[in-house]
């Protein structure tokens, strides 16, 4: 018998197995490839163009018109940056590309994404896409008139997307203009890789010869001007050199925010020059603000000598390679192409020392050469690379250290969103400190009741109304379904608010429970209540459900959620339908600018919280179903009962916001939303019977009287007095 029972189990586990591995091959499963045909209709008279294979790298087919001349490329944002949504499933947009760097056309084919299943018109959506027709990709602005001069504006409720969408367009474009019209094949010379996805610190870029260092003592200085130094061996300056063309290299030290800004104001064979230093010496000087001409510096290439002028200065204020040493100034430089400047040929940098005083004599010049590494120049067919000055050192630990992938999108959205980022920081350094000592901070009882509003009132307007940081369910789905499909930070750093609160949330659970991010960082929890807070004040009479009824209806929320995370796993879509059961993307994230049948729903959830506190929170959110189900594994108890809680007194349990305290005394925490109203109470002497009793049995007893005096009338009297 136990051998067929142990049979049994062996064969349901392979079954189990079996469908596991067919779930994830499911999820795995490439995207079907994008139809690149439909691109002929952005231009005028289609039906005379015909659209190549696609082919190249990154593959792109060129469109062409009956003479077979090239009018622009069609391009799949998917195969060409590999973009994905915000929910991490594929996003794929079909765009055209003129040779000089205009869209001529996009249409979205293929998306998940959450906000745009269920809320937002497809109509908004298929009008911001195509709204980047005649957007210049290398200026980053509409070249048409009238146009926005950043390009058009977000989809409303949808910020994060809409900056997707715009960065796969750009990013994507970007590329195939590189890799289509200006190939070293093409050309039949070499050119400067600018499409590369290596991240290196800064040891990892002077080992592969990215940086040149050129450094002069004041000894050395002093022999070349003729003077004497009295410090003769300390630094007289230090000098770095780099080509950041290369975007391997310029990402690294710039940053990407940095390194796209500039390179979408450089026209397609333009080059970036970095100089930085540190020392006594500067190599800018001042003259230049007057000349607008920097005397002290010169690039000299073959017989040709390059004069960096002030129109040509962008002013950095700090490298963001890891490593960089501390550097007095930084000057990065454009050069541009009709200067005839080859980047991938070698060059000098001269540097002037300037006399202290005026002399007859020339000043001296010191040199740094130059020459870009191998492995970011592409070379025509069958030609051979030149030799470099320095090979890179694939083994050495700062080369190891530095290689990582290239920053993301996602970097821009925190920079832009530093403000919000900061407030939220506060906010959460703030609740950090009160759970921490929330003894001595629910002990005032007027302090606690006055924060508690505010922090609601906080919740409500920043992080819901102004901020949209509302956590959903579909954010747990998407983090489902990215550790089964192949998880990638930067789809989660994307919107950094809802990243830093998740951060926050997962902390918490772990050491109190679900309760903390529902009792005070839920938008529509503070929402509701505060209207039920409003409602009590106004003499609403509240609706009391009895215990036996309210704990079967906890269930609901629990069997939506594992709803909707079931049907996800057949299709993500119809469980971002279901997702609406969730009211927060209707009150919060739109604003209640929805369809009616939306707006009923929540209207109609926030009237009946009027009469029952929470009541969508307590009987069907699956986000606080799906955030109590780990926090079972909390690591500390801090809320305190008396004994008598539950046997000789109710008032928590009446009292509680969420009805989360068992008629026996106990606190169920897969319910309690952690509002510390039962911890007010506990040191409340007005309200608490434990404290009331032990004060009365602390209070002296009344004793009879003889006459005027009072006095006890045994040993046993007086003992009770005392």
């Amino acid at each position: 018998m136990r051998s067929i029972i142990g049979a049994s189990r062996r064969r349901r586990c392979a079954l189990t197995c079996i469908g596991l591995v067919a779930l994830c091959q499911w999820l795995l499963l490439p995207a079907a490839a994008a139809d690149l045909t439909i691109a002929a209709q952005f231009f005028p008279a289609a039906e005379t163009l015909t659209v190549d294979a696609p082919g190249g790298s990154p593959p792109s087919a060129p469109i062409r018109d009956r003479d077979g001349h090239t009018v622009g490329y069609a391009f799949s944002t998917r195969d060409v940056s590999g973009s994905v949504g915000y929910a991490g499933r594929p996003l794929d947009i079909v765009a055209a590309v003129t040779s000089d760097g205009i869209v001529a056309g996009a249409i979205i084919v293929a998306h998940e994404e959450p906000i745009l299943v269920i809320g937002i018109p497809r109509e908004a959506l298929a009008a911001y896409v195509a709204a980047f027709r005649g957007f210049d990709v290398w200026k980053g602005s509409l070249r048409a008139a009238g146009g926005s001069a950043n390009g058009p504006r977000g989809v409303a409720g949808a910020s994060v997307t809409s900056a997707v969408i715009r960065d796969a367009i750009v990013r994507s474009a970007r590329a195939v203009l590189r890799g289509r019209s200006v190939t070293a094949e093409s050309t039949g010379k070499p050119r400067i890789q600018r499409e590369n996805s290596r991240r290196s610190s800064w040891p990892a870029l002077v080992d592969e010869g990215s940086l040149r260092r050129l450094t002069l003592t004041r000894g050395d200085a002093a022999r070349l001007l003729g003077t004497a130094d009295a410090e003769p061996d300390k630094v007289f300056i230090d000098l770095w050199l780099a080509l950041a063309t290369p975007s391997a290299v310029g990402e690294s030290l710039l940053g990407q925010r940095d390194y796209e800004h500039e390179v979408a104001r450089l026209g397609p064979d333009d080059d970036l020059i970095l100089i930085a230093a540190s020392g006594l010496y500067s190599f800018k000087g001042t003259d230049w603000r007057r000349t607008g001409v920097f005397e002290r510096i010169e690039i000299i290439q073959a017989d040709k000598t390059l004069r960096l002028r002030a129109d040509d200065h962008l002013r950095i204020d700090r490298l963001h390679a890891a490593g960089t040493p501390e550097l007095r100034e930084i000057g990065l430089f454009r050069i541009a192409r009709a200067s005839g400047f080859d980047a991938t040929a070698p060059f000098r940098l001269d540097l002037v020392l300037a006399r202290a005083t005026p002399s007859p004599a020339p000043s001296p010049v010191v040199s740094l050469d130059y020459r870009v590494p191998a492995l970011y120049v592409d070379q025509p067919a069958g030609a051979t690379a030149p030799p470099v000055a320095a090979a890179p050192k694939v083994d050495s630990p700062a080369a190891q250290e530095g290689a990582a992938a290239a920053i993301p999108l996602w970097q821009d959205s925190w920079w832009a969103r530093q403000f919000e980022i900061a407030v939220l920081v506060v906010m959460l350094g703030v609740l950090t400190i009160v759970l921490i000592f929330q003894d001595a901070f629910v002990a005032h009882g007027r302090l606690y009741r006055a924060f508690r509003i505010g922090f609601l009132l906080l919740t409500f307007g920043f992080l819901g109304m102004y901020a949209n940081a509302q956590l959903s369910v579909v954010n747990v789905i998407t983090f489902v379904h990215a550790l089964l499909s192949g998880f990638r930070w930067e789809l989660f750093l994307l919107d950094p608010l809802v990243f830093l609160l998740w951060s926050f949330v997962a902390v918490s659970l772990l050491f109190l429970g679900r309760g903390v991010f529902c009792g005070w960082l839920c938008p529509f929890g503070a929402l509701q209540e505060l209207l039920n807070k409003l409602a009590r004040r106004l003499g609403i009479k509240q609706i009391e459900i009895p215990f036996g009824l309210h704990e079967r209806l906890w269930m609901i929320k629990y069997v939506v959620f594992l709803g909707i995370l079931a049907v996800s796993l057949n299709s993500i879509l119809s469980a971002f339908k279901l997702a609406e059961v969730e009211p927060f993307k209707t009150a919060i994230t739109l604003k209640f600018l929805r369809d009616w049948p939306f707006i009923g729903y929540a209207l109609a959830l926030l009237v009946a919280g009027l009469f029952v506190e929470r009541l969508f929170c307590r009987y069907l959110c699956p986000l606080g179903a799906a955030l109590a189900i780990p926090a079972r594994m909390r690591m500390f108890e801090w809320l305190k009962r008396y004994r008598e809680c539950g046997s000789e007194c109710q008032v928590c349990a009446r009292r509680c916001t969420v009805q989360a305290i068992h008629p026996l005394g106990q606190i169920n925490p897969n319910e309690c939303i952690y509002c510390l109203q039962c911890q007010a109470n506990y040191f409340d002497r007005d309200v608490c019977w434990h404290l009331k009793k032990r004060e009365e049995r602390r209070r002296p007893r009344p004793v009879a009287t003889t006459g005027a005096m009072a006095a006890p009338t045994s040993a046993k009297g007086a003992d009770d007095a005392a």
